[in-house]
């Protein structure tokens, strides 16, 4: 693995050490090498930015706005803007997330460093995208089984489809094809689409297929898997007919009424949805009823309900509630829930994620008897 480069802009307000061991902290767990760069003008970070061709690069402009001029017009590098600003287009921009963004910027940086997977467009817009993630024997072998993700974030743009870069590399290491679908959120472009672009990726896949040289992806063998918001996005496509062997909730939304009632991450669902969960005469408004897995059950797929028991109280009970309800209402499902917190459930190496993928593994081979 190539050395990772950390290129600090000029005029950051951080601490210099910190920002040090969360960047040795990443290292480590990658297991690869590293090392921040301080530059003290515009100028200098743009001779540092010219070598991205020997390795991953990650860039945290600052404010000056000279370096932040470079964000989108150097390609190659992952930028790490710790304000929460409105994402650049057609840059690798993780923003928003204070200096843990940092962490997250390396993690993605090095993903796709090692993995190298195809970015497939299916919108004009700039976020209408996805990452396909092939295993290393790629065009070897019987179609590949498809595993396709949606990220989380409780809708906001601030969180993007990094999240699941690890997820991706390590399904392909199982033999699945990895289709990440990024989409736009609805604090930037309102509910509808958000639930648009989630249908039109996950239908982007027959396309993406046709294009292939060599690999073959197998269209009847294909899980949507969703985290958190996420899951919520991935059970209502399934709702809406998506065509897929089985749906997955990571830790999921999965009653929006009750989490705008409990106010859930600060009035995220209401913040999304565009209005509160019931209309004066106390009936669910009718995005809800569309949107709420609880309510479009049965859904008429299977089913993977997963919870970590260290994660949120109100997502165990949703996720122990929905699964209870969906097996009453006929649906086919499975719910299982283990030691972890709300983001063990996407972390490789935790035995939540293990077992999960195992059981994907397990119903989709049926799916093809």
């Amino acid at each position: 693995m190539r050395d990772v480069r950390v290129i600090v802009g000029p005029g950051l307000a951080a601490d210099w050490a910190l920002l040090g061991e969360v960047a040795e902290r990443e290292f480590s767990a990658l297991g690869v090498s590293g090392a921040l760069r301080h530059a003290r003008d515009a100028a200098e970070a743009r001779t540092l930015l010219s070598g991205t061709a020997d390795g991953p690069v990650v860039a945290i402009p600052g404010p000056s706005g000279e370096v932040r001029d470079l964000m989108g017009a150097v390609e190659g590098v992952v930028w790490c803007d710790f304000a929460r600003v409105r994402p650049i287009e057609r840059a690798a921009h993780i923003h928003g997330r204070g200096i843990d963004g940092l962490a997250w910027a390396i993690r993605h940086a090095v993903h796709q460093d090692r993995h190298r997977p195809q970015r497939v467009e299916y919108g004009k817009h700039p976020e209408q995208w996805g990452d396909l993630y092939l295993p290393a024997h790629g065009s070897d072998g019987p179609p590949l089984p498809v595993v396709a993700l949606v990220h989380g974030g409780y809708w906001r743009s601030v969180w993007a489809a990094d999240l699941m870069d690890a997820l991706c590399a390590d399904l392909a290491a199982r033999g699945f094809a990895a289709w990440n679908v990024e989409y736009r959120r609805p604090d930037l472009h309102g509910w509808d689409a958000t639930t648009a672009d989630v249908a039109a990726g996950l239908g982007a896949l027959s396309t993406v297929s046709a294009s292939l040289t060599g690999a073959r992806l197998d269209l009847e063998r294909v899980a949507v898997v969703g985290h958190s918001a996420g899951a919520q996005l991935a059970l209502r496509a399934a709702a809406d007919s998506a065509k897929v062997a089985l749906a997955v909730s990571l830790a999921g939304v999965l009653d929006l009424v009750e989490g705008d009632r409990r106010h859930l991450s600060s009035g995220a669902v209401a913040a999304a949805l565009g209005g509160p969960a019931r209309d004066d005469r106390g009936s669910p408004h009718v995005t809800y009823a569309e949107s709420s897995p609880l309510l479009r059950l049965p859904l008429g797929v299977p089913q993977l309900i997963v919870q970590g028991s260290g994660d949120d109280l109100d997502l165990i009970d949703f996720s122990r509630r929905y699964a209870r309800a969906a097996e009453a209402a006929g649906d086919e499902v499975t719910y299982m829930e283990m030691s972890g917190d709300h983001f063990a459930v996407i972390s490789p190496r935790t035995p939540i994620w293990r077992t999960t993928a195992l059981a994907i593994a397990d119903r989709l081979a049926r799916a093809d008897s």
